[in-house]
């Protein structure tokens, strides 16, 4: 098995990133007005992303504390300083959920830049919904961590219980859509268990699982709905594990250190973690900056293009699963 870099040893980190002009207010307080820091935007304005802009590639580094513009990248000059300011909570009129980083660019190219950490469509319109201050010196990558924790029983191809830190490439593990897959990688990271990085612990039977379940805060749980709930495209749903904390029975857990474990496959899965199902990891060109150099080569031997489709179901989070109260909506699909 191949050990992860801490986020703090990562050489560059890529993400797509649009101008925070190219997201104005459509309906709303600040109609006409552009994205800007969280202290100027107010909750339940109308956002659109315009046709015209075109995302653009910003890679990352860090450095003794501070996160800064790395060699490759379209944005800014290597060393320019790059500031998280904020994270917003912004729902669609589709039913998707997207969450956006909104960063500060110094340098020949200053400005406000907004990062969507899922898909944001052109011409939909997206209610701003929460509005986070960024953490104090928060780098990136504290944002997108999606893994298990070491003991996670992963369901195998012959139904056998295995721990997701004994498994190897190659083995072949049940997924939901396309039965017995093997895995092409397995990722292991140790870090600090705080913050951003601090789990979220599933509680045994708490959705019907096992044992206790314990992932990153940002890993997303699939979801059936029995019936559909109006303005969501699909039945099946993808939420963030951090948006089924109820305080009780799912819970966020701080404090020491944690082992992180996480899966590749040729496609992005939904598997099973301690017998409900929970996604892979999504590979993509920002996934590919966060491996060692000698690692590269090979995920890109065999994601072509490094760019996985994202599970069919819909992306969700606390808008839809709170009001009003719906136990059947938190119940996950077996089989």
């Amino acid at each position: 098995m191949t050990d992860m870099p801490t986020p703090h040893s990562l050489p560059g980190q890529t993400c797509m990133v649009f101008p925070a002009d190219a997201i104005f207010v459509s309906i709303g307080v600040n109609l006409g007005d552009a994205l800007r820091g969280p202290a100027e935007v107010c909750p339940g304005d109308i956002y659109e992303l315009d046709r015209d802009f075109a995302a653009e590639r910003l890679v990352l580094a860090r450095a003794a504390g501070v996160q800064h513009v790395a060699p490759g990248s379209a944005l800014g000059q290597p060393g320019d300083a790059v500031t998280l300011i904020g994270r917003y909570t912004l729902m669609g009129d589709d039913g998707n959920r997207v969450e956006l980083l909104m960063l500060a660019l110094a340098g020949t190219q200053a400005g406000l830049y907004a990062a969507p950490l899922s898909p944001m469509g052109a011409g939909i319109e997206y209610s701003l919904v929460k509005v986070e201050e960024a953490p104090e010196a928060a780098p990136l990558s504290e944002l997108l961590c999606v893994s298990f924790a070491r003991g996670t029983q992963i369901t195998m191809a012959d139904g056998s219980q295995r721990p997701i830190e004994a498994l190897v490439a190659g083995e072949r593990v049940l997924t939901r859509d396309h039965g017995p897959q093997p895995v092409r990688w397995v990722g292991h990271a140790t870090l600090r268990a705080v913050g951003a990085f601090a789990p979220v612990v599933i509680s045994a039977g708490a959705m019907g699982n096992a044992g206790d379940l314990i992932v990153s805060q940002h890993h997303r749980m699939f979801l059936y709905q029995r019936q559909r709930r109006g303005g969501l495209p699909t039945s099946e749903l993808l939420v963030q594990a951090r948006h089924l904390v109820n305080g009780e029975t799912i819970f966020l857990r701080e404090g020491a250190f944690i082992d992180y474990f996480s899966l590749v496959f040729d496609r992005h899965e939904i598997v099973y973690a301690e017998g409900i199902p929970a996604e892979s990891l999504l590979v993509t060109e920002a996934t590919l900056s966060r491996l060692p150099k000698e690692l590269s080569a090979e995920v890109q031997a065999r994601f072509p293009g490094l760019s996985q489709v994202q599970h069919f179901g819909t992306e969700t989070g606390q808008l839809v699963l709170e009001p009003p109260a719906d136990p059947a909506l938190r119940r996950p699909m077996r089989g």
